[in-house]
């Protein structure tokens, strides 16, 4: 089935989104568009240490598929065959120099909440609803972010809160969703996991978890078919 089949009318997506207990919120590109700033900081980091290292976007793409900056590093190093391996030092200073970088982006400004975001978590907190954040990315990156966009305060809204490094496999495995549900204390059929990729897609249903699509930039070509609800992006369910 062709990921459009997978797709409801905006009337469907916010009854699905209107009786959920909680609604848990993948991150990068899911709440912002955020991956060609993670790209560009990569790049950056690259530079800085010397490696003569460049990812286009096809090139970044491609690499998304495996979750977790580190681990994108160690993939593409495998994948020019070049020995020795990074240590895991090297690893961990190019991700702290890159991640550096990335905070330095998204605190210009450039990297605003997409369409309709701001608008459902507001009306979610109105309703009373729990709200929840299940991503591969840092704490760090979350916090960098939904502090330009939401302010300092913004974690007191969220009842639970998974990054990468919070369990021991990253998406497409269903660790953080199966955290998120034990923090939540909540069964799985009550939520819904909002998420841009099909990796996000495959964690969240490996959860039991019933699984909305917001397309972003990387991702649209995923496919999307196991979804409950894909949409272009969340204008209209607040």
């Amino acid at each position: 089935m062709p990921a459009d089949a997978a797709t409801i009318a905006p009337p469907g997506a916010a009854d699905l989104i209107r009786c959920a207990g909680a609604l848990i919120f993948d991150v990068d590109g899911t709440l912002a568009e955020t991956e060609e700033l993670h790209r560009q900081a990569f790049n950056h980091a690259f530079a800085r240490v010397g490696l003569d290292w460049q990812w286009d976007r096809a090139v970044y793409k491609d690499l998304l598929r495996v979750t977790g900056g580190k681990e994108r590093m160690r993939a593409y190093h495998a994948r020019l065959g070049i020995a020795p391996p990074l240590s895991d030092a090297d690893i961990a200073e190019l991700h702290r120099i890159k991640t550096a970088r990335y905070t330095e982006l998204i605190e210009t400004g450039c990297c605003p909440l997409r369409p309709g975001v701001a608008e459902l978590l507001a009306a979610a907190k109105a309703r009373g609803q729990r709200l929840a954040i299940a991503t591969t990315t840092s704490h760090g990156n979350i916090d960098a972010l939904l502090s330009q966009a939401l302010g300092t305060c913004w974690a007191a809204d969220f009842d639970a809160i998974v990054a990468g490094d919070d369990v021991r496999h990253k998406k497409p495995a269903p660790d953080v969703y199966l955290e998120i549900l034990a923090r939540l204390k909540l069964e799985p059929a009550t939520c819904v996991a909002i998420e841009d990729s099909a990796n996000g897609l495959i964690a969240a249903s490996r959860a039991n978890i019933p699984v909305l699509i917001t397309r972003s930039m990387f991702f649209r070509d995923d496919d999307f078919s196991a979804a409950r609800v894909v949409l272009d992006d969340l204008s209209g369910l607040g």
